[in-house]
């Protein structure tokens, strides 16, 4: 959605000068009374019914500390994500809660695979490929 333009808004700017009441205003330049309220109690507070500005990234709240991030990774291959999240706040006093770290290291090319290197089981499998369906089990 886009913001309504700024000659809408200074139409309506100019019938509230003239004496008309928000709402009214409102309804002659075709916007809400809700919407014509706002616009009013913005003018009234800024001077201004521009619109603000719409969307724009929310800052990375781990930037200052990837180096350490990835230092401590690296010095300790097997830690855990939530290990990590406690070393970060006891040691660092920076408290976020576990998906934004997730997601941080997952964007510095980080995951937290279980056993990664370590080499397969070797127990061997429960089922067949060759085994008819339904064959030992225990029900009915």
């Amino acid at each position: 959605m886009r913001p309504y333009s700024a000659d809408l808004r200074a139409l309506f700017c100019r019938y509230l000068d003239e004496g008309m009441s928000a709402r009214a205003a409102g309804q002659v330049v075709g916007v809400s009374a809700s919407t014509a309220v706002k616009w009013a109690q913005r003018r009234r507070a800024t001077g201004s019914v521009a619109a603000n500005k719409i969307g724009g990234g929310k800052p990375v709240l781990l930037e200052a500390e990837r180096d350490w991030l990835m230092a401590r990774i690296e010095q300790k291959k097997d830690l855990t994500l939530h290990e990590l999240l406690a070393e970060l706040r006891n040691e660092r006093g920076v408290v976020v809660c576990c998906d934004t770290l997730w997601r941080f290291l997952r964007r510095c090319g980080k995951t937290f695979k279980k056993r990664r290197f370590s080499p397969r089981s070797r127990i061997a499998p429960t089922s067949s490929g060759a085994a008819i369906a339904g064959a030992g089990s225990s029900a009915g």
